[in-house]
């Protein structure tokens, strides 16, 4: 290992400046750093042999590399935009400005750099899959597009050809992510990455057969996901075999990974198999899946925003939605107010405020409203 650097950096020096460099600088010294991961005392060693002006192609781009490494990514971009700046079209300084650039978080900059590289080298599978993964958006067509290049360059790399594919699936263009998924697993039938993206793109295509098979063929690898669980019961429940589907989909609850889609397909395989109840309860229970744990507080901000805005109806309508939500009880001390200021209805109002102490409020931290709550009651009830 340490000779095949030793060869790298004696290659990669210009022919005029070979002996200057070997004469300045302990090679042993620099590659056992090297090897050992020092970055930072590379650099500082470097630093201490090199004029911090040096204006030597070779010093610069070892200065700028051990920086790099080191993570100290400001002057490593200094020392490689003074390369870029006298080989503007040296694409190996491209690559590490775009790296820096999206390691300080600025992929608009790096963006740039790879698309410099891209007009030098129309060819470069690895700057399209950088492009790429610089668009987070799966279905954004830019995303799309740089895949597609990447992938027509290098059409049997597992992590493109499922990048492409599950985009191409979100979009509904499955025919097309079939055949990326197909080209790709004929280089390496075994890629579990690649038939767990064939799944979906089957299921959509009606080949479900073939997604029985794929997910099988998962199982035996040893992956016994939720994904392929939940891609294998859909398949299952479109056959009609619904008994099969229900035992994958609670496989999946065993698996702690139950949600709002596993709780309905499970509630419609209860059906099918005429299990009223527990297809009944399964609905219920993805119906609550569905609905946001902080639906009732939505409604209860509304309800004040309302409120102060004098929109008096608004604010107890949104109130009382509230309650249709799983809450903590503090919309009714809301609906007490209301009632009991606003709205003048002081008999609805003692309802509420009731029902604000029943829910049982932390007696501590809500201590100045459950005396306050206490005394309304008493001042109403007096004046009855």
């Amino acid at each position: 290992m340490r000779k095949l650097i030793y060869i790298i950096i004696i290659l990669s020096a210009p022919l005029f400046s070979i002996a200057q460099i070997v004469s300045k600088i302990d090679q042993e010294k620099l590659l056992d750093l090297y090897q050992a991961q020092r970055y930072t005392e590379a650099a500082d060693y470097l630093k201490s042999v090199y004029s911090v002006t040096t204006e030597v192609p070779k010093e610069i781009s070892q200065l700028a590399y051990a920086n790099m490494m080191a993570g100290n990514l400001p002057v490593a971009e200094k020392y490689y935009l003074k390369l870029h700046s006298d080989h503007p079209n040296n694409l190996p300084v491209l690559f590490n400005l775009a790296n820096i650039s999206h390691r300080r978080g600025d992929d608009t900059r790096s963006k740039s750099f790879y698309l410099e590289i891209a007009k030098i080298d129309s060819t470069n599978f690895n700057v399209y899959k950088q492009l790429a993964a610089l668009v987070i958006a799966p279905t954004a067509p830019e995303k799309i597009d740089f895949l597609t290049k990447a992938n027509a360059l290098n059409p049997v790399h597992p992590d493109v050809a499922f990048d492409l594919s599950y985009s191409l699936n979100l979009i509904n263009k499955n025919e097309q992510a079939y055949t990326v998924i197909q080209t790709a697993l004929a280089a390496d039938t075994s890629n579990m990455i690649l038939l767990k993206a064939k799944m979906p793109v089957c299921i959509a295509l009606s080949k479900i057969e073939e997604t029985i098979k794929t997910g099988n063929q998962l199982m035996t690898l040893g992956d016994s996901s939720g994904y392929v669980l939940n891609n294998l019961g859909k398949a299952y429940f479109i056959k009609k075999e619904y008994l099969k589907a229900l035992g994958m989909f609670k496989a999946i609850e065993k698996l702690q990974q139950k949600s709002e889609v596993i709780l309905y397909y499970t509630a419609l395989c209860y059906r099918e198999l005429n299990d009223y109840p527990n297809s009944i309860e399964s609905m219920k229970l993805a119906i609550k899946e569905g609905i946001s744990s902080n639906t009732d507080k939505y409604y209860k901000i509304l309800g004040e925003t309302y409120e102060a805005n004098s929109m008096l109806k608004n604010a107890n309508d949104s109130y009382l939605k509230s309650l249709t939500f799983e809450n903590d009880g503090g919309v009714f001390y809301n609906l007490g107010l209301i009632n009991d200021f606003k709205i003048a209805r002081k008999q609805t109002a003692v309802k509420y405020y009731k029902l604000y102490l029943a829910s049982k409020p932390d007696p501590v931290k809500y201590k100045e409203v459950i005396e306050y709550v206490k005394l309304r009651i008493t001042a109403i009830k007096a004046k009855e």
